[in-house]
């Protein structure tokens, strides 16, 4: 025999309480009356939850929107705030960056407009720089990868939406903010500071257009299959992705400074090239090697993602039952799981 749960309430008369609801499915707002005020809620009522007669409870957020506001749920909406958190990330990834640089190129003595090596090798200089763009896309993406992805560079965008992780609209709108971010850096760096904005990448004298295509070409590649790795596919060290993905760019910034000023991000070329008014005839190998470099990535983590890795070394992510380790591999390849099922 099943009791029913009582609850003491105190009934209010029919039409002295009426709430403003927002109903999710038809996109419109109704007035529901509410014959109850409980001095106890029901089972099943979440916290920060109103009860109403009707039976059920719904989110104080549903109740408190104004009218007007329908788009909230909207995916124009959500594209607007994506592209609004890519545009100030971006802006800040690359403020931190510019200015680590200039002030290393500052302390040099290096009052060109150039990053690499024309004019000789400093150590220092090449480490401050990677540590500047290494920490400061560590930082910035663990900031906003959950508003817009954090990705904050053309290249690894168009990854992402070659391995429709992201469509081509969202796409879009996240290579226009990251342009429009990288001009706003630049012109913040040359604003606040009294030197020359020296950020721009250029060749090194030894280095052909060619050689620079392909070094960053391979180092973007390491970059994107980084985040693929890390943040697309999930497992128990998701949350720290930010920190590899931040030492991914500072192995590759320590390798590339020296001889293209180590890129791996258009945005991050055009900006400077933009503000100052300088186009180096090169300029495109910092468009067209990130762009081979993300491919070489997709190809790549398609094709292992084709091969089924994961059961090629089990128990490395938390995707078993158990702590993480995944159930045992037959001898065909299957999970002994999905035999038994």
């Amino acid at each position: 025999m099943h009791h029913q749960h009582q609850h003491q309430v105190r009934r209010a008369p029919s039409d002295s309480f009426r709430s403003l609801r927002y109903d999710t499915q038809k996109r419109s707002y109704r007035f529901d009356n509410l014959s109850a005020i409980e001095s106890e809620p029901p089972r099943g009522h979440r916290p920060g939850s109103f009860y109403g007669g009707n039976g059920r409870s719904t989110p104080v957020e549903e109740i408190l929107r104004l009218p007007l506001t329908w788009w909230m749920n909207s995916t124009a909406k959500n594209h607007f705030v994506a592209m609004i958190g890519e545009f100030v990330g971006t802006t800040m990834f690359l403020f931190f960056a510019f200015a680590g640089t200039q002030v290393a190129n500052v302390g040099a003595q290096d009052s060109t407009t150039t990053t690499n090596a024309t004019n000789g090798f400093s150590p220092i200089v090449l480490l401050y720089t990677a540590v500047s763009f290494g920490f400061s896309l560590m930082v910035n993406v663990w900031i906003f990868f959950r508003i817009s992805g954090g990705l904050f560079n053309p290249a690894v965008t168009l990854a992402m939406v070659l391995v429709k992780s992201l469509d081509y609209v969202r796409g879009s709108l996240l290579f226009i903010a990251q342009i429009c971010g990288s001009l706003l850096a630049s012109v913040l760096v040359r604003a606040l500071f009294p030197t020359q904005l020296n950020v721009r990448t250029t060749l090194s004298a030894d280095t052909s257009r060619v050689r620079g295509v392909f070094i960053e070409a391979i180092l973007t590649a390491e970059l994107v299959f980084t985040i693929f790795m890390l943040a697309k596919e999930k497992h128990r060290a998701t949350y720290m992705a930010p920190i590899g993905i931040g030492m991914a760019l500072f192995i590759a910034e320590l390798v590339g400074v020296y001889y293209t000023g180590g890129s791996l991000n258009p945005a991050r070329s055009f900006g400077p090239c933009a503000v100052t008014g300088v186009w180096d005839s090169e300029h495109f190998v910092y468009w067209v090697g990130p762009a081979i470099g993300a491919l070489i990535a997709v190809v790549f983590y398609k094709f292992i993602k084709i091969l089924e890795y994961e059961i090629a070394n089990p128990g490395q992510d938390a995707d078993g039952e158990d702590e993480g380790v995944s159930p045992p591999v037959s001898r065909d390849g299957w999970r002994k799981k999905d035999e038994e099922a």
